[in-house]
């Protein structure tokens, strides 16, 4: 694939990257509890990496040279992003002192990734309409 191509595809999804990076790595003030909502800290993870996969989608689906979804298309929307979910809680783990990795945030991260498939499915159904 040339790059021109490639710069086509990622546009919004380069920035999400970076924010979900400095997210997970930024030290947090002493925030509010918020223990009467169950799993809250799951559920920002889910949020997170369902909107990185669907920036990722969008690029990919209104990319001017679009012709249906391609096995790339899996690859860069759905394994990048689960794979930069499993990274960032290793960074947390071994590369902070403030932040803690867990196994249940990158299911998390993964259900989020997975919820961006349908989705992307039904906007490209959309956009062929």
């Amino acid at each position: 694939m040339k790059i021109s191509n490639m710069k086509r595809w990622f546009r919004w999804a380069p920035l999400l990257y970076v924010a979900v990076f400095a997210l997970s790595v930024a030290p947090f003030p002493d925030m509010p509890s918020l223990d009467e909502v169950p799993l809250v800290d799951k559920w920002v993870h889910f949020v997170m990496y369902a909107g990185l996969a669907g920036a990722v989608w969008l690029d990919i689906v209104f990319a001017r040279d679009f012709r249906g979804f391609r096995p790339r298309h899996f690859l860069y929307a759905v394994l990048c992003p689960a794979l930069f979910g499993g990274l960032m809680e290793l960074v947390q783990a071994y590369c902070t002192t403030y932040r803690s990795g867990e196994w249940l945030d990158v299911v998390a991260d993964v259900i989020g990734v997975l919820l961006a498939i349908p989705c992307a499915y039904l906007l490209a159904w959309w956009r062929r309409k």
